[in-house]
C-alpha cells in the first residue's frame, strides 16, 4: 500500500486556482478563523478559494483495503446506502409529478444482502455510513437494520437522511439502535409552500421530528435545504434564525439536476449569492475549518448556537475530496452522484459469489471513477437516475 494514502489530501485545495486572487482578502479572513464581515462579502465571494488541512489519523487499528483506492489517490471511507425507492413525500426536485417506476420488491436488497454488503465495505476501511431513500424510515426493519449496522467493528458514524415525516415516533429507538447521526430535509418553514413542494401534507410533523431529535441529544441536527429560486429563496434567513437557540446546521443545498426534476439553471440559487444574503442579515460570520473530505463549506454566527453550511455541488464542486459510494437499493454500485455509470453487486451475491469476487467488482469500479463530474450543463444533458432511485 503507497505510504502517502494516509497523509491524503492533507493540505486539500477546494476550488481551482484561476480564483485565487481575486478571492485571496476571504480566504485570510476565513482560513484563519477570522470573523467575515460585509466588507469581506462584497465582491469577492462569488470567487471563494479555501483551504483545509488535517493532521494525519492512526490507521493502525485495521487495514485499509485498495479497494476503497481509486486510480487518483481518494481514499473513500464513506458509503451512502438507499434502502429503498419509496417514498412517502413526492418533491418536485426528487422525482416528475407522474412518480417513477419502482423496482420489483424481488430485486431489491434484503436486509442480509444490506448487512453482509455493509460488513464488507467496513471490514475494508468504510468507516462511515449514512442511510437514505427514498425515505429509509418506511422500512419496517428500519430499527433491526440500524442495530446491525450499528455493531459493525470499526464502524465510527452511522448516519440517515430522512423527509422527518415520521421520524419524530421513530427517532428514541433508532437512537437506542445506535443512529448516531440524522439530517432532516425540510425546504420551506411555510407550510402552503411545503405541500405545493411535496405534493403532500405533513410540514408541522418535520418541525416536531427537528424538535425531537435536538430534545434527544443530536448534535448538530442537519436540516437540509434546496434552495431554489422564486420558490423559497426569499426564506434564507428565515432558516438561518434556526440556529440562533438549538444546536441545529441548515445546510442549504444548490439545486441539481436529475431525471424528471425539470432543472433549470434560472432555479438555481449560487453559493456566491446565498452567502451574500446570510452576510447581509447577520454579522460575525466565520468559516469553519473543513476536512479535505467535506462536502458543505461551513460557517459559524456570533450569538449562534447551531452553524450554517452550503453545499456548493454546482458551483464550486469538490470532487478532489470526494470519499462517497453509494449503494443502491436495487443492489447497484454507483461511485459518483452525477455519473451514469453503475454496477451490480446484487447479482454475484445471488450467483454464490464470494467476499473477494465481491471485492474485485468493487474495486474494479472504484478505479474507474473520474477525477471530477461534468459541468452543470453537461450534466442536465446527461442520463441519469431520478434522485429518488440513487438516493442523494
Amino acid at each position: 500500500m503507497r505510504p502517502s494514502i494516509f497523509r491524503f489530501f492533507r493540505c486539500h485545495l477546494r476550488h481551482n486556482s484561476a480564483s485565487f486572487s481575486s478571492g485571496a482578502s476571504l480566504v485570510s479572513a476565513s482560513s484563519s478563523g477570522q470573523k467575515i464581515t460585509a466588507s469581506h462579502l462584497n465582491g469577492s465571494s462569488s470567487k471563494m478559494y479555501s483551504t483545509s488541512c488535517e493532521s494525519e489519523e492512526s490507521s493502525k487499528d485495521r487495514a485499509i483495503s485498495d479497494m476503497l483506492i481509486d486510480s487518483f489517490g481518494r481514499l473513500h471511507t464513506y458509503l451512502r446506502i438507499s434502502l429503498t425507492e419509496r417514498c412517502n413525500l413526492r418533491c418536485h426536485y426528487c422525482m416528475p409529478a407522474e412518480g417513477v417506476e419502482l423496482t420489483p420488491s424481488a430485486r431489491l436488497l434484503s436486509q442480509d444482502e444490506i448487512v453482509r454488503l455493509a460488513s464488507l465495505f467496513v471490514s475494508s476501511g468504510v468507516n462511515k455510513i449514512r442511510l437514505t431513500g427514498g425515505e429509509p424510515t418506511i422500512r419496517k426493519d428500519i430499527e433491526e437494520l440500524c442495530l446491525q449496522l450499528s455493531n459493525l467493528k470499526g464502524l465510527k458514524t452511522l448516519a440517515m437522511t430522512t423527509n422527518g415525516i415520521t421520524l419524530g415516533k421513530k427517532l428514541p429507538k433508532l437512537k437506542d439502535a445506535g443512529l448516531n447521526l440524522v439530517n432532516i430535509s425540510l425546504d420551506t418553514l411555510v407550510p402552503a409552500k411545503f405541500e405545493f413542494m411535496t405534493r403532500r401534507k405533513g410540514h408541522e410533523r418535520v418541525m416536531e421530528s427537528i424538535d425531537a431529535a435536538v430534545k434527544l441529544g443530536y448534535n448538530p441536527v442537519k436540516v437540509n435545504c434546496v434552495v431554489m429560486r422564486g420558490f423559497n429563496d426569499d426564506e434564507i434567513c428565515d432558516f438561518v434564525e434556526l440556529t440562533r437557540k438549538r444546536p441545529i446546521n441548515v445546510r442549504f443545498i444548490e439545486f441539481m439536476p436529475f431525471d424528471g426534476n425539470v432543472w433549470n439553471v434560472k432555479k438555481l440559487v449560487p453559493y456566491a449569492e446565498l452567502l451574500d444574503k446570510v452576510g447581509e442579515k447577520f454579522t460575525g460570520l466565520q468559516r469553519i475549518q473543513d476536512h479535505p473530505t467535506e462536502t458543505a463549506k461551513n460557517f459559524r454566527i456570533d450569538g449562534h448556537q447551531g452553524s450554517v453550511s452550503f453545499i456548493t455541488s454546482m458551483t464550486e464542486h469538490f470532487c478532489a475530496g470526494c470519499n462517497r459510494l453509494r449503494l443502491l437499493a436495487d443492489g447497484n454500485f454507483k461511485v459518483c452522484l452525477f455519473g451514469p455509470s453503475e454496477v451490480s453487486l446484487r447479482d454475484p451475491i445471488r450467483l454464490g459469489e464470494g467476499d473477494d469476487k465481491l471485492r474485485e467488482i468493487i474495486g474494479a469500479a472504484v478505479k474507474r471513477k473520474k477525477a471530477s463530474h461534468a459541468g452543470m450543463f453537461d450534466i442536465a444533458k446527461t442520463p441519469n437516475r431520478p434522485m429518488i432511485h440513487i438516493g442523494g
